[in-house]
C-alpha cells in the first residue's frame, strides 16, 4: 500500500531510497502538479497524486512502497494563456525532465498538442488525454557503482577522435551478435574495440544517445530522426540502442572501451528539444512551465526565441534550467563515465540573454564545477541567431569544431586558388583564431568531414549534393561542399579517376593528422564510407548510413590511417602544447620552431606569400625537447611534379619516412639519407614528411645546417 508524506525538493526527479521514493519537480508557473503512476501495458494511469507541498517553485512529495521499475508522468495545472507564454494543459501527460530511464516510444498524434493543432486554433486548448501516445518515465534503482573512475583525463594534446553513431558503426558488423547489432553492448565487442585501437583513436565521439524524438513530418514520410537531434529528455540513454542487456549494456560499453584507454564523448543537444516552436507538441518542458524552460520573444510572448532553426531554444538564462544542464551533464560523467562532450551549436548556451558572451553563467559554472571542470568540453560554435558563428569565441578550457580548417584543406587539395595562408594556418594550430583568448592549438578540433555533410569519400567523388531520399526534393543540406569529382559524378570504374580519388584521401587523411591541435576522424572514413552523395543523411536508417565491414573499395586505407597516428604517437613535434611562433629553438641556432620553405631551398617571402596560385610549400617543424626528432613536411596539391630542393637553412640530414603516394604511407626499410640543398622529385598532388634526428644520432660527420 502507498504512504504518502511530504518528501523533499532535492534531489530533482524520482529517487528510490529503499524504502520508497521522493518525486521532485521544478515549475514557476504550475497552480498544482498531478503525480501519474502506470502499470505495464495500462492505456491511463492507475492513480493519481496531488503533490502536496511547493518549497522554493519545487513541487514535491515522497510516496513509501514505491519501488524502482515504476512507470510514472506528471499533469501540471496552470493558466492557458499562450500571449503571456502560459501553455499549462493537464490533459497532457508529461516527461519527467530527470527521468533516468524512459519506457516506449512516443507515437503521433493530434492529442499530443496543447493547441487544436486540427483546426489550426493555436490559442485554443486541446483537451483530449495524451497519456496514451507517450512513453513513460522509470524509476530507477540507486547507482552505488559511480563511473567517473573511468574517466582517463588523457590530454588533449594526445587525443584522437572518432566521430560515430551507435548503430550505423555497429549494425553490419559480422563478427557482432545480431541480437547485439545496432545496440550500446555492441560498442564493447572486441572486434569494434580493436579496429579503434589499430587505427590509433583514443575517443569515440558518439551522435545524441540522450533520448529523442523522430520529428511528425519524418514519421509521416516513413523516415526517422536517426541522427538524434532532437532530444526529449537530457538524463535518460535513448531507448532504441538499448537492447538486451539495457542501460548496464550501455555502462559496460564504457567501461571496456575505457580499460582499452578509448575514451567516451557525448554529443550534446541542450540548445532545443523535440517540442519545436508554438505549434509543437507539449510532451515535457512546454507543459511543465513554457515560460522559464525556453527563450520567448519579448515583444510577443506566445513564440519562441529560435536560434536553432529548430522552433525554440532552451533558457540557460534561467537558473533551474541551467541546473538541468549542469545536472545532466554530470549525471553523465558520474552515472557512466561519459570522459567529453560535444556541444551542438553551442552558441546557444553563451546567449545572455540575446547575445553571446564568453563570460556567460553556463561557462562560468562549468569551469568551477568540481566534476566538469577537467571534463573534455568541445564547441560546435555557431547558431543560425543574429551573431552565432563564434569560432575561436570561447573561453580557455574549452576546444571548437574549426569548420575554416575544414573548408581550408578541401580547397586546397582540390586547387582552389589564394588557400596557401588558410591552409598553413590550419597545419600550425590555428592561432589567429584561438591565440587571443589564451588558449593553446588543442582549442582547434581539426576535420574535414563529420556526420553533418560529405563523408571523405564522397568529397573526392561527388560535387553536388543527392538528398532525394530525405524526401525534401534534394532542398536540404548545404550547398557549399568544396568537393571535387575528377571527371566522374559518383560511382566510376575508371581506374585513373579511382586511383586519383583514393591519393586525395590519404591527402586529406594526412593534413588532418599532421595538423597542430585535435584530430577528428569520420567513421568509416577509413574504410572508403559513401553517402552516394547524400550530405544530410540525418534521416536515413539504412546502408546510406551504417558502415559496410565486408567491402572495402580502398583496404590498405585503413593501414594508412593507423600508419598515420603512430606517427602521430611518435613525434612530439606534432603535438605540441603551445603555437608555433617562428622563433628561435636555441638562441645560438638558425633554426627556429617553423620554417616555411619555397620548392628552391628558400624561406618563403612575400611575394611567396601573394601568390594566389601557389600549391606547393614546405613546413619545417621542431620541438623544445633537444632530443626530438624535426618534421619536414612537403606539399604539392598542383596536377604536376615538382622538385624541391631542401633548404640549407633548416638542415639535415633528412631521411624520408610518410609518402601518400604510397598506399599505406608508410616509407619501410632501410632509407637515403638527403642532405642540405638535395632535390627531391614531389609527384603531383602529394605529401611527403621527412625526419632529421638530433645531431647527436649522426655523429660528428654530418653538420646541423
Amino acid at each position: 500500500m502507498i504512504g504518502i508524506d511530504d518528501g523533499v525538493p532535492a534531489p530533482l526527479g524520482a529517487h528510490f531510497d529503499g524504502r520508497g521514493v521522493n518525486f521532485a519537480v521544478f515549475s514557476e508557473h504550475a497552480t498544482a502538479v498531478d503525480l501519474c503512476l502506470f502499470e505495464a501495458g495500462e492505456r491511463h494511469e492507475h492513480q493519481t497524486i496531488r503533490l502536496p507541498c511547493r518549497t522554493d517553485d519545487v513541487w514535491h512529495c515522497y510516496l513509501r512502497g514505491v519501488f524502482p521499475g515504476q512507470l510514472y508522468g506528471y499533469r501540471v495545472h496552470g493558466p492557458w494563456d499562450p500571449a503571456q507564454g502560459h501553455r499549462f494543459n493537464p490533459a497532457k501527460l508529461l516527461l519527467d525532465p530527470y527521468a533516468r530511464e524512459i519506457r516506449g516510444r512516443l507515437r503521433w498524434h493530434d492529442a499530443l498538442y496543447g493547441h487544436r493543432r486540427a483546426l489550426q486554433r493555436e490559442d485554443q486548448i486541446d483537451r483530449r488525454d495524451s497519456a496514451i501516445h507517450m512513453p513513460k518515465a522509470v524509476v530507477t534503482a540507486p547507482d552505488l557503482a559511480a563511473q567517473s573512475h573511468l574517466v582517463s583525463r588523457r590530454p588533449l594534446a594526445e587525443t584522437v577522435i572518432y566521430e560515430a553513431h551507435v548503430k550505423a558503426l555497429t549494425q553490419r558488423h559480422p563478427a557482432v551478435p545480431e541480437a547485439e547489432r545496432g545496440t550500446y553492448a555492441a560498442l564493447a565487442h572486441p572486434a569494434i574495440i580493436e579496429h579503434l585501437l589499430k587505427l590509433g583513436v583514443t575517443a569515440i565521439e558518439l551522435l545524441p544517445i540522450q533520448s529523442f524524438v523522430d520529428d511528425r513530418f519524418l514519421v509521416e514520410k516513413g523516415l526517422c530522426n536517426f541522427w538524434g537531434y532532437s532530444p526529449l529528455n537530457y538524463f535518460a540513454p535513448e531507448p532504441r540502442y538499448l537492447g538486451p542487456t539495457g542501460i548496464g549494456g550501455l555502462k559496460a560499453a564504457i567501461r571496456e572501451l575505457a580499460a582499452a584507454e578509448i575514451e567516451v564523448y557525448l554529443d550534446v543537444v541542450y540548445n532545443h528539444t523535440a517540442e519545436a516552436d508554438r505549434l509543437g507538441p507539449t510532451l515535457s518542458f512546454r507543459g511543465i512551465d513554457n515560460a522559464s524552460y525556453y527563450k520567448l520573444d519579448p515583444a510577443d510572448r506566445r513564440r519562441d526565441m529560435d536560434c536553432t532553426g529548430c522552433g525554440n531554444t532552451l533558457d540557460l538564462d534561467h537558473p533551474r534550467v541551467m541546473q538541468l544542464v549542469l545536472d545532466s551533464l554530470r549525471h553523465w560523467v558520474t552515472a557512466y563515465g561519459v570522459a567529453g562532450f560535444r556541444f551542438d551549436l553551442a552558441t546557444c548556451l553563451g546567449r545572455t540573454p540575446h547575445d553571446f558572451s564568453r563570460k556567460a553563467a553556463f561557462f562560468q559554472a562549468v569551469a568551477q564545477d568540481p566534476v566538469l571542470a577537467s571534463i573534455k568540453m568541445i564547441a560546435e560554435p555557431w547558431d543560425i541567431g543574429a551573431g552565432g558563428y563564434q569560432l575561436g569565441g570561447y573561453p580557455k578550457g574549452w576546444s571548437e569544431w574549426n569548420d575554416q580548417f575544414r573548408d581550408s584543406v578541401r580547397g586546397f587539395w582540390r586547387g582552389d586558388p589564394g588557400m596557401l595562408a588558410k591552409v598553413t594556418q590550419g597545419l600550425s594550430g590555428s592561432r589567429e583564431i584561438f591565440g587571443p583568448s589564451g588558449r593553446a592549438p588543442q582549442a582547434s578540433i581539426n576535420y574535414v568531414a563529420s556526420h553533418d555533410g560529405y563523408t571523405l569519400a564522397d568529397v573526392v567523388a561527388y560535387e553536388d549534393k543527392h538528398n532525394l531520399a530525405n524526401g525534401e526534393d534534394n532542398r536540404d543540406g548545404h550547398g557549399h561542399n568544396l568537393s571535387r569529382n575528377y571527371g566522374v559524378e559518383g560511382e566510376t570504374e575508371d581506374p585513373a579517376i579511382l586511383a586519383l580519388r583514393h591519393r586525395q584521401k590519404r591527402n586529406l587523411f594526412a593534413t588532418i593528422l599532421l595538423a597542430q591541435g585535435v584530430p577528428m576522424l569520420l567513421m568509416g572514413d577509413e574504410r572508403s564510407r559513401s553517402q552516394k552523395g547524400n550530405n544530410n543523411a540525418y534521416a536515413q536508417d539504412n546502408e546510406t548510413n551504417w558502415v559496410d565491414w565486408e567491402n572495402d573499395p580502398d583496404p590498405g586505407l585503413a593501414s594508412f590511417v593507423a600508419n598515420l597516428t603512430r606517427l602521430r604517437r611518435e613525434q612530439p613535434a606534432l603535438r605540441r602544447r603551445a603555437f608555433l611562433t617562428g622563433n628561435p629553438i636555441d638562441p645560438d641556432e638558425a633554426l627556429r620552431d617553423v620554417h616555411w620553405l619555397s620548392p628552391n631551398g628558400e624561406e618563403m617571402d612575400a611575394r611567396d606569400w601573394g601568390d594566389d596560385n601557389r600549391q606547393t610549400f614546405g613546413m619545417q617543424i621542431g620541438n623544445d625537447l633537444p632530443e626530438a626528432d624535426r618534421l619536414l613536411v612537403l606539399v604539392n596539391a598542383a596536377e604536376a611534379a615538382c622538385d624541391f630542393t631542401l633548404a640549407p637553412v633548416v638542415g639535415g640530414p633528412w631521411v624520408a619516412i610518410f609518402d601518400t603516394t604510397r598506399p599505406i604511407g608508410q616509407v619501410q626499410g632501410a632509407q637515403a639519407l638527403f642532405l642540405p640543398g638535395t632535390r627531391i622529385r614531389l609527384d603531383g598532388r602529394s605529401l611527403l614528411v621527412l625526419r632529421a634526428r638530433p645531431a647527436a644520432a649522426y655523429g660528428a660527420g654530418f653538420a646541423r645546417g
